[in-house]
């Protein structure tokens, strides 16, 4: 981690913490140049597997698509939104790395 102040990359944690329900990492640094102290707020981004379609063609995961196809496919059956964002939320699991780095459309 860099040094804000400056610039300088040895940095030592001095404390850390978790946050926002344990989904982030706050962490209270120290520069071992300056000796000045800042904190730092960790996330770990999800990266999405590509969907592939039938025609081999790749394209980004994309759970609006995805919401609006189920949704369309469903709406004269007797399921209820909540089913289908539990199913939403089940097939996320299921792709999300690192199981794999692609998702078959069908």
């Amino acid at each position: 981690m860099h040094c804000p102040f400056c610039f300088a990359v040895d940095t030592k944690v001095i404390d850390s913490r978790l946050v926002g329900e344990g989904s982030s990492v706050r962490r209270r640094r120290q520069c071992l140049v300056c000796n000045e102290r800042f904190t730092t707020f960790e996330v770990a981004e999800l990266v999405m597997p590509r969907v592939v379609k039938s025609n081999d063609v790749r394209e980004p995961f994309n759970e609006e698509k995805l919401r609006s196809g189920m949704l369309r496919a469903l709406e004269k059956r007797p399921v209820s939104s909540d089913d289908v964002e539990m199913a939403i939320i089940i097939l996320n699991r299921s792709c999300a790395p690192p199981v794999s780095a692609k998702c078959r459309a069908r």
